[in-house]
C-alpha cells in the first residue's frame, strides 16, 4: 500500500509543479502531494507494525534502518518540492 501512496504523492507533486508553471491554481495538488506523503509514511509504519506482531526480526533488521533514512530524505524532498510554488510567489512579491 505504501508504494501506491508513494506513487500518488509523486504524481501529485509533479502536477503541483506543472500547474504552478502554467499559472493555474496549484494548492489542491500541493495538499494532495503532502497528504499522500503522510499516508505513505503511515502505511510504511503499519507494515513495520505487522512485522513486529509476527516477530519477523529478520525483516525488521534488514529493512527498517534503510527505510528510516529513505523516508526522512524523501519526505524532506516532498515538502520542499510541494512548497516551492509558495516560496517562489513570496520571492516574486
Amino acid at each position: 500500500m505504501w508504494v501506491i501512496f508513494g506513487l500518488i504523492a509523486i504524481i501529485a507533486t509533479c502536477i503541483n509543479l506543472y500547474m504552478y508553471g502554467t499559472g493555474k491554481d496549484y494548492k489542491l495538488a500541493m495538499a494532495m502531494g503532502l497528504s499522500f506523503t503522510a499516508l505513505t509514511i503511515v502505511a510504511d509504519y503499519s507494515m513495520v507494525s505487522d512485522w513486529v506482531e509476527v516477530k519477523d526480526w529478520a525483516a525488521l533488521l534488514d529493512v527498517v534502518p534503510t527505510m528510516e533514512t529513505a523516508l526522512w530524505v524523501l519526505t524532506m524532498i516532498s515538502i520542499l518540492l510541494n512548497i516551492t510554488p509558495i516560496l517562489l510567489e513570496l520571492k516574486n512579491k
